[in-house]
């Protein structure tokens, strides 16, 4: 137990500065918030991959979760964290964030599948800055989706490089997972890769971060 309490003060220590890090680098080098935001989205949800191997309770990743969902919500109206919430449009997604990491992360643990975390938070911590990035700073012949009359926040691009992402990541960690490479294996990725990226392309205000790797596990917990 005290092994698993020191494990997590390093990593509330270590997320800490990350979210320091992005501040300074922020402030210092003039950047665009939704560039230092996306840095940190992915800098920090890559970094809890190791939850499942290191914690034997869901208990600790709520108490990290809780930890940094108030510092987020709690900031998002102050002069602290610009590099994270000085952005133009409204989005709930950056302390959305610990709840879908804890969420995936319990509903693993109940089950007893690491790799049900494993895959749906690397998604979420690749493919969404990926997508956003490429979205952003590739405006030559690109254009935001009209779907149904509406037109939507995200390009085609940028869902694009998503769908990629997702299935070349599902494929890869599949394949690892199971150690052979069927059908089954390409349907599953595929539909992960369209059902993430569907989900990241419908949701606004930062929704996608709750809804990813949550939509991602769905379909990893009926048809693996």
């Amino acid at each position: 137990m005290i092994n698993q309490i020191v494990l997590t003060v390093i990593i509330l220590a270590a997320i800490i500065c990350v979210l320091a890090f992005t501040e300074i680098t922020y402030r210092r080098l003039d950047l665009k918030s939704e560039i230092t935001r996306k840095f940190a989205h992915f800098s920090a949800t890559l970094s809890t991959i190791i939850f499942p191997y290191i914690f034997s309770s869901h208990w600790y990743v709520l108490v990290l979760a809780s930890f940094f969902f108030v510092i987020l919500f709690v900031s998002r109206h102050g002069t602290q964290l610009g590099s994270i919430h000085k952005i133009e449009r409204k989005s709930v997604g950056s302390y959305v964030l610990p709840v879908a990491i804890y969420l995936t992360f319990l509903v693993s643990f109940l089950l007893r599948i690491k790799f049900l975390y494993v895959l749906p938070i690397l998604i979420l911590a690749i493919c969404d800055p990926m997508a956003g990035i490429l979205g952003m700073n590739f405006k030559k012949n690109n254009k935001q989706i009209h779907l149904f009359g509406h037109t939507l926040q995200k390009t085609y691009i940028g869902s694009l490089s998503f769908i990629i992402s997702s299935f070349i990541i599902s494929v890869i960690a599949l394949y690892l997972y199971s150690g052979v490479f069927t059908l089954k294996t390409f349907w599953l990725a595929l539909g992960i890769g369209v059902i993430t990226t569907l989900t990241e392309m419908l949701c606004q205000k930062g929704w996608d971060n709750l809804l990813i790797p949550l939509s991602a596990q769905l379909l990893l917990v009926v048809f693996l």
